[in-house]
């Protein structure tokens, strides 16, 4: 009788052994099969961010053909006044005029001159590197009504036409000052610092908008380059969106 119970125990005891086994080994296959699935879970998530995720280069491509087909781009203009005198001197007599000439002068930027090479991305600072042509003086622009003229011809202007040349003289004298006043530095700074900042805005809002958190830096091809900033190791657009292709 004892050798039948201990036979029916170490029976019994079998039985628990393989339960036990088939039971981890069933633990086991559950917790690989919920790895494989984090796994794909986690790739599939890569996947679909790395599609859906905002492209910088991408947006700021399409910012910059918005840009170059607005063609010109003209973000500020001032006024001007030159004063000018001529004199002529024939026959023994001496005259002069005094012009008093307004004009009005913008300052425009070629947006068409614009390239993907122009436009470089820095992802290790993520900023934004916007190179423009240079600013250009457009006009002047005469207010006709304003000339203001002062002086008489006399005898010379009564027996000659030194009348007409001193107001052809007065008038092109009037609009080169027009211009030189139009280039002093001060004015380009002014004129750099209104194109830069609308130039600015119109590439960080798509990326704001996009949801992408970047920095936009704008400067001229003619302006000099500050030493805090790593255009030579950023990638153009032609760079990055030619790789792609």
């Amino acid at each position: 009788m004892a050798d039948g119970v201990n036979e029916d125990r170490v029976a019994d005891g079998a039985r628990r052994g393989g339960v036990g086994s088939f039971l981890a080994k069933a633990a086991g296959v559950l917790v690989l099969l919920a790895l494989a699935a984090l796994i794909a879970l986690w790739g599939v998530q890569r996947y679909v961010q790395s599609r859906l995720a905002p492209d910088p280069t991408t947006i700021a491509s399409a910012s910059l053909e918005g840009l170059r087909e607005q063609n010109r781009l003209s973000t500020f203009a001032a006024r001007f006044v030159a004063v000018v005198t001529s004199r002529q001197s024939q026959l023994g007599f001496t005259t002069e005029k005094t012009l008093i000439m307004p004009g009005m002068v913008r300052y425009e930027v070629d947006l068409g001159k614009l390239s993907q090479r122009d436009v470089a991305w820095d992802a290790a600072t993520r900023t934004l590197a916007v190179r423009l042509p240079p600013v250009e003086v457009e006009g002047p622009q005469i207010d006709l009504n304003a000339l203001r003229e002062y002086g008489s011809g006399g005898v010379l202007a009564t027996l000659t036409d030194a009348e007409k040349r001193l107001d052809t003289a007065n008038r092109r004298a009037g609009q080169i000052e027009l211009v030189r006043q139009a280039r002093e530095p001060a004015m380009i700074r002014l004129a750099r610092d209104a194109t830069r900042r609308a130039v600015e805005r119109s590439f960080a809002m798509p990326l704001r908008a996009a949801g992408v958190d970047a920095t936009v830096s704008v400067r001229f091809a003619d302006e000099a380059q500050a030493s805090t900033e790593r255009w030579d190791t950023s990638r153009s657009l032609q760079d990055v969106l030619g790789n792609r292709n």
